[in-house]
Formats: structure tokens, sequence, C-alpha cells
């Protein structure tokens, strides 16, 4: 952090001095060049007295500083200081014509041949000749490079500027590191108060996350311990009388079918709580594939059709195909459970409902159920580990308390949601809605 605030610091000081060195010498060389303007206007009076005076000879005394040309009215050079005559004619310069116009003219041109630029200066005489004055624009830039020294002080004021930004840095940094974020005093530096404050309303909200993964992990543990143990307990106790002989032998088979039945029951559960874990870590496995949820919704309740048949509930089906980008067995899964709970939760002669629909860019398939129903408060914790509505009714039928779990976190996998309608004695609807603008879902 110390870095970036001296960083930040000096280039603000650095960018703020090369502005105003800029800006001087822009100041500078226009003020240089419009002083040089006025010594050759001033000379060219001079040049123009003393040539009245004393002829040519006196205009090759001022050669010695600057060049001394004099033109007729037509152009033609009648003197030079610097080259010798003939020399071509000088009407169409830029600086001559004005003077011939308008009494004086001045400009900047590059030579040809040396490539050197060079000022003029040109004032017409009484007489009518032009006489002009000249000097090379590199003697400017000397001028101007007179004020070098102030280079020299720019540097010292930036060298100073980098230690005081260090400094200033060093200073603003200094009160953050000795925070003492178990204990801040918020009267030392008012200025972080809400600084700390917001590292406090943090603090606390990651420590009751915490707390609440916590007492989920130790419920999780709980409930699992304890799922595990009941059929366990049964296996062993069905088994040691068993080993012990104290069983008849018409009991055997029936004593056999009991262990089968808790074995079975163990492993749907530890296959459940697998099958969580892999969705806890998004490691479900099989790539993406475009799965018919219509026609998925269907093998599901043909699989079911034998388990509805015993209880005397009606099964249907209704919508049409549609089409989303989804893991197939963990969709099978989804859709299992919740038919699977719209069954075992019904009243006899009662009906689930699946429909299939696909619109606006989604895709929904709703469970819906004629059943016993979930109470209000119950219906924002059924879709957690292991939680029971009725503990007493759900030991009756079966089940691991996981599927509706297994269903939340499918769904979240799939960029899904989850929603759920019921009314306790009249039913239950459970809808998963998929996202299709980008999976390429259709309907037929």
């Amino acid at each position: 952090m110390t870095r970036t605030i001296f960083r930040n610091t000096f280039l603000v000081g650095l960018l703020v001095l090369l502005m105003c060195a800029g800006l001087v010498f822009l100041v500078q060389y226009t003020q240089t060049m419009e002083e040089t303007y006025a010594a050759l206007q001033q000379e060219a009076v001079y040049a123009e007295q003393g040539m009245l005076l004393g002829g040519t000879e006196y205009l090759s005394s001022l050669g010695q500083v600057n060049r001394v040309t004099w033109i007729d009215g037509d152009g033609g050079v009648l003197y030079d200081s610097e080259f010798p005559l003939p020399i071509a004619n000088q009407k169409e310069c830029a600086e001559v014509r004005a003077a011939m116009s308008s009494g004086e003219g001045q400009g900047i041109r590059t030579s040809e041949s040396s490539g050197e630029s060079t000022m003029y200066y040109a004032l017409k005489c009484d007489d009518g000749t032009i006489l002009r004055l000249s000097r090379p624009l590199s003697a400017v830039r000397e001028a101007w490079l007179t004020v070098s020294p102030v280079l020299v002080l720019l540097v010292l004021v930036l060298l100073i500027s980098a230690v005081l930004s260090f400094r200033v840095a060093r200073q603003i940094v200094k009160p953050i590191n000795s925070l003492d974020l178990d204990n801040p005093d918020l009267n030392t530096y008012p200025e972080l108060s809400p600084l700390i404050r917001r590292i406090q309303e943090q603090k606390q909200t990651i420590q009751e996350e915490s707390d609440r993964r916590e007492a989920l992990r130790r419920e999780f543990s709980a409930n699992v311990s304890h799922e595990l143990k009941t059929p366990l307990t049964s296996i062993s106790g069905f088994a040691e009388l068993m080993a012990e002989g104290v069983v008849e032998d018409s009991k055997v088979q029936e004593f056999s079918r009991d262990i089968y039945k808790e074995s079975q029951r163990l492993i749907v559960l530890i296959d459940d709580i697998i099958k969580l874990s892999k969705l806890d870590e998004e490691a479900v496995g099989p790539e993406l594939e475009p799965v018919d949820l219509y026609e998925l919704a269907g093998q599901v309740l043909d699989s079911l059709r034998p388990l509805a048949e015993t209880q005397g509930i009606e099964l249907h089906l209704a919508g049409s195909r549609t089409v989303i980008s989804g893991v197939y067995q963990l969709l099978s899964e989804m859709v299992y459970n919740l038919c699977d709970n719209a069954i075992k939760y019904n009243h006899p002669g009662g009906s689930v409902s699946v429909s299939v629909t696909g619109q606006a860019g989604e895709a929904c398939l709703t469970v819906g159920d004629t059943g016993i129903g979930i109470p209000p408060e119950h219906q924002k914790r059924v879709f957690e580990r292991f939680y029971r509505v009725d503990k007493s009714h759900s030991k009756e039928i079966g089940g691991t308390g996981l599927g509706l779990s297994i269903v939340k976190h499918g769904a979240q996998y799939h960029g899904a949601r989850v929603e759920l309608e019921s009314e306790p004695g009249a039913g239950t609807r459970i809808s998963l809605i998929f996202s299709i603008n980008d999976q390429g879902g259709q309907e037929d």
C-alpha cells in the first residue's frame, strides 16, 4: 500500500512539475521570439537612418550580428552582407511582399540548402527600397536555453517531491498498520472509523456464517450418525439372534428379509450422501448434454408406476418436448425424488401430475400432488438435509431424508431455481425452472 500511495503521489507531483515547466518554457520561448522581432525592427530603423548617412558601408558594419539585405522596389538585391551578388530576386518572399504593400513584414523560413530556419524582418524605406534584417532561429534557441538553470531547479524539486511523497505515504499507512483489529480504538484515528466499522461488520458476518456452518455440520454429523446407526443396529440385532440359534427355522427367512431390507436402506443412504458430497464439490462428473425433460419425466413415472398402483395413486404427464443442457443422471434423480415424495406423502386414491413447459427462455418442470401438504412453518426447511416435517410418518414410509436436498443442490448445479407451493391437506407443487437462453432449448 505504501508503494501505491508513493507512486501515485510522486506521479501527480511529476505531472504538475512537467506541466509547469512546459508552460514556463513556452512563455519564455514566445517572449524571446517577440523580443527578437522587436530588436530586428529597431535595428532596421537605425539601419535605414545610417544608410542615408553612410551608404552601404554602414550596412557592412551591421552584418557582424545580423544578415542585412538591401532590395530595390522590384525585388532585386542591391546589397547582402553575407552573400556576393548577384542574388535571386526576392520579390516572392513573404516578408518582402508584405513590406512593399504595408511598409513592413516578418516571417520564418527554412533554407533549402542548409536546412536552417531563419527569422526575417523587412522595412520599406522612404525611397521605396526594402531593408531586410535576419537572424538564425538557432540564436533564438540559444537565448531560450539561458533558462536552463530552471531544469536543474526542476530536478531538485522532483527529488524533494519524491522524498516528501515517500514520507507522506508512510505517514498515511502507519495508522492502518498499527491498528489492532481485535480491539480497535476509534478515537485514535477518527478518519479510519468508517473503515474499522466496516471491518468489524464483516468480521461479525464471517463469524455468524462460520457459526451457522458449524451448526449445520454438527447437525449433519448427528443426523448421519443416527441414520446410519438405525439400520446397522437392526442388522446387528437380527444377525446376533440368528447366530445364537434362538431364531426358529420358520423365522429365519423373515429375519433374512429384514436384514436385506435394512441393508438396502443403508446402501441407499450412503449413495445419497455420496451424491450430495459430489454436488457440494461440484464434481458431478459427466459432461452436459441435451436432455428432453418431457421424455425424462415420462421414464421416471413409468419406473414409479408399480409403487403408485399399490396406493391407488394416478400418475399424469402433461406438456410438450422441452430440451435443456444438463447432466442426464442427475436430472433423472431430481425428478425421481420429487415424484417419489409426491407418491409417498399422498392420500390413498390421490394423484400426481407432472407438467413440462417451455417459454420466454425458460423450461419449467412441475410436480404436483394431492397429498398431505407441508405446513408454512416447515416449507423453508424441507430442502435441508435429513429434515423431516413429521418424523413418525416419515419413518413409516421410509426414505433417507436427503431427497429434496439432492433436488436443491442439483438445481444449483444446473443454474436453476426451485419454487414450492403447498397447503396442508391440499397437496404440494414443486417447480424446477431452468434457463434455456444459452442451452438451445426448444419445444415441439
